[in-house]
This record gives structure tokens, C-alpha cells and sequence, in this order.
């Protein structure tokens, strides 16, 4: 990167939450952790009924690649023991593309000159009408990051989805506890926060404008998700903006100390890799199918309770093996610009591209040809109440 970085004022870090304990964690020795880790390490390991951190960052190692197809199949039968032969589809909805954030990897950015598009109570409408014909009873609400498309908008729409959805989350803008409790309040289940990367000077570099830009106010949003009561909190790094292993390795770390303070939470993790987007960038670190692969079954080896969740950014023959890797969410059939499920927006802009452009209807008989069952909610309302 080039330039001057202009960044809001920084949030400091808050006593007891995840801030504070990131400061204690060195990156580097973190990844010499990974880099350092032996055929040894990753055998005793994989010996392990229970894993720890440091087993996960040798799984994940290079060491581990010769272990992958052994870390697979202990990845599958984990997750079948735990959840099943089921895979639960669900289909997000970009409510509005507007954004006051500059992030270098996100076709959202303020300064992307594009066509900018928030939905209304009637295009909304429109919407549900057509992702409820697909057959989907869990909707991921999305935006761009900006005061336009904030409490006074989200108090408006989720009356409007909450009766056609079993399951509602959503991945917005980081919002204060008593908001995502008023929210919980109208009907949310879940909320999607990515940190993107752990590293803060690389935070830094890509998020040069907006809100986004306070590295701590974001970090500690899964700790105000958590006192408000939410029911499901979902954590995800950017792979490619930094090291993948470290950032993978402090999200463990991340996803540790929101488990002993929320236990009666339940929490997922996602992989998105970058992809192609207007005014995007080159992966720092590149991350290959065979090390996805890798990586998705260290987590469910480190954590067999974990809801892990794939979505259209991978390619259908990747995800074509996705229930024996350990996934128990996919998205399918997605549309990453708003309006985009009934039409009403064909020009606006994408968050980014999507590689799996099949219908719902391939990917859940995909899916049952894995000798997986298609679930459409994990739950019912009234288990919410």
C-alpha cells in the first residue's frame, strides 16, 4: 500500500473482552507456533480426544498436509456424530450496497463509483416473496456499513422477515450491546461479525475510511453480541489479507475466550477466501483448495460443537464435498447485490463474485448425493422465545 493511511480514532481496549486479551498475544511467536510445529506435534495431536490451541496450530501446520486425509475423516465422523447427516441451506440478502467505509477488498467501497441501492419496505417484499419460493426458512440479512442503513432502518425490515423466517441472522455494522439486544427483542437469532484479520497493522492498511477503520470497536462486537443474549455469534477472517495460519490461530484464541464468558451461546465459523471484486487485491497469502481443506478439518478437530458454515464463494466441485469436510451450513443460490433475488436492481453492484452459480434445487440434490439430508431451519421459534 501506498500513501498516507487516514483512520479514525482507535477504540482502546476494554478490560475483560477480546481487545485486552489480543494485546497479550504476540503475532509473531504465534506464528512461530505453526511454523515450528513437527510431524511429532501433529501426531500427538491428532492422538488427542480433546485439542487445545497448540494442536490446533499444529494442525494446520505444513507439517500436517501428509495427515490430511486421516484429519478428513476424523473431520466427518465428528460431525456426524455431533450433528447428524444434515446440512442446513440458507440464502443471504443484501438489504443495501451503500457504505462509508474504504476497504481495498470490498466492491462496497464509498469510492467505487457504482450504482448504490437500499431496499424499501416493498422491494423487501418483493424479496422474501422470492427467496421463501426457493424454499429457504434461515435468510442472512447483509449491508454495507453506513448511519443511512442503521437501527431506524433494521427496526423497520426485521418485522417484515421475522413471520416468513424461522431463522433470521445478520451481518451489519458493529452495533452497541443494548442494540443488538433490541434487535434480539424483534426477532434476531444470529449475528455474522468478521474481524477480516487479527493483525492490526493490517487491519489498518485495508480499512482506510469509516467506522470499519476502529480496529477494537469491531473486535469486541462478538463480546457485546454475547452480553445482549444473542443466540448465535459467528467469527470469520478475510484469508489472504495476512498470514491465513495466524489469523486462523487468533480467531481460535477469539472464539476460546467468547465460549467460557457466553457458554449458553452457540457460535459458527466461516472461510471466506478473497475473491474477485471492483478495485480489489492481490492475496498477501494465498491459501490453496487442499490447505481450505486442511484448515476446515483442523477446526472441526479442535471443536466438534462448532457450526461451520461455506458460502457461493467457493467453486461447486469444492463444494460438492463440502458435508465430508465438516460443514454444517451452505448458502446457495446467492445474490450479493441488492434486489438481486426478484430483479429489481440487475445494475447494481456485487460485493463480490460468485463461483457457484447453481440453483438451490442442484446444490441441496448435490448435497443428498453426499448421503447428507437438506434441513432448511435448525430450529423453531418458539425455541427462541
Amino acid at each position: 500500500m501506498s500513501g498516507v493511511i487516514r483512520v479514525l480514532h482507535q477504540s482502546p481496549a476494554v478490560v475483560g473482552q477480546f481487545s485486552a486479551q489480543l494485546e497479550a498475544l504476540n503475532w509473531d511467536a504465534t506464528t512461530a507456533q505453526h511454523q515450528n510445529a513437527t510431524e511429532a506435534d501433529v501426531r500427538r495431536a491428532l492422538a488427542k480426544p480433546k485439542r487445545d490451541i497448540n494442536d490446533f496450530a499444529a494442525l494446520i501446520s505444513p507439517a500436517a498436509k501428509p495427515f490430511i486425509n486421516q484429519m478428513v475423516a476424523e473431520s466427518e465422523r465428528l460431525t456426524l456424530q455431533r450433528f447428524g447427516k444434515t446440512v442446513s441451506l440458507f440464502a443471504p440478502l443484501y438489504l443495501s450496497n451503500t457504505c462509508a467505509n474504504e476497504c481495498t477488498y470490498c466492491g462496497f467501497s464509498m469510492s467505487n463509483a457504482i450504482k448504490r441501492l437500499t431496499l424499501d419496505e416493498e422491494q423487501v417484499e418483493r424479496e422474501i416473496a422470492a427467496i421463501k419460493q426457493k424454499g429457504f426458512d434461515h435468510i442472512l440479512l447483509v449491508t454495507g456499513e453506513t448511519k443511512k442503513v442503521s437501527m431506524p432502518y433494521f427496526e423497520r425490515m426485521l418485522p417484515l422477515f421475522k413471520p416468513a423466517f424461522s431463522q433470521l441472522s445478520m451481518e451489519v455494522q458493529p452495533l452497541e450491546m443494548e442494540e443488538y439486544a433490541q434487535l434480539k427483542e424483534l426477532g434476531l437469532d444470529g449475528v455474522l461479525v468478521y474481524q477480516e484479520t487479527y493483525r492490526r497493522s493490517t487491519y489498518l492498511e485495508h480499512h482506510l475510511r469509516g467506522n470499519k477503520s476502529d480496529f477494537n470497536h469491531r473486535l469486541d462486537a462478538p463480546d457485546r453480541i454475547g452480553q445482549a443474549k444473542v443466540h448465535k455469534t459467528g467469527l470469520g477472517v478475510l484469508l489472504g489479507l495476512d498470514d491465513w495460519r495466524t489469523d486462523s490461530i487468533m480467531m481460535a484464541h477469539h472464539l476460546r475466550h467468547l465460549q467460557k464468558r457466553y457458554w449458553r451461546s452457540r457460535f459458527s465459523v466461516a472461510f471466506p477466501r478473497i475473491r474477485p471484486c471492483a478495485g480489489g487485491i492481490v492475496p498477501k497469502s494465498v491459501i490453496s483448495d487442499l490447505e481450505l481443506v486442511q484448515l476446515i478439518a483442523a477446526w472441526r478437530l479442535f471443536d466438534a460443537d462448532l457450526e461451520m458454515s461455506l458460502s457461493t464463494r467457493e467453486s461447486p466441485e469444492f463444494r460438492n464435498h463440502a458435508a465430508r469436510m465438516g460443514f454444517t451450513t451452505m448458502s446457495a443460490e446467492s445474490k450479493t447485490q441488492p434486489g438481486g433475488y426478484a430483479e429489481d436492481a440487475k445494475e447494481a453492484l456485487e460485493q463480490f463474485e460468485v463461483s457457484d452459480e447453481r440453483s438451490v434445487t442442484e446444490i441441496a440434490n448435490a448435497i443428498r448425493a453426499q448421503g447428507r439430508e437438506v434441513v432448511w431451519k435448525d430450529w423453531d421459534i418458539s425455541f427462541n422465545m
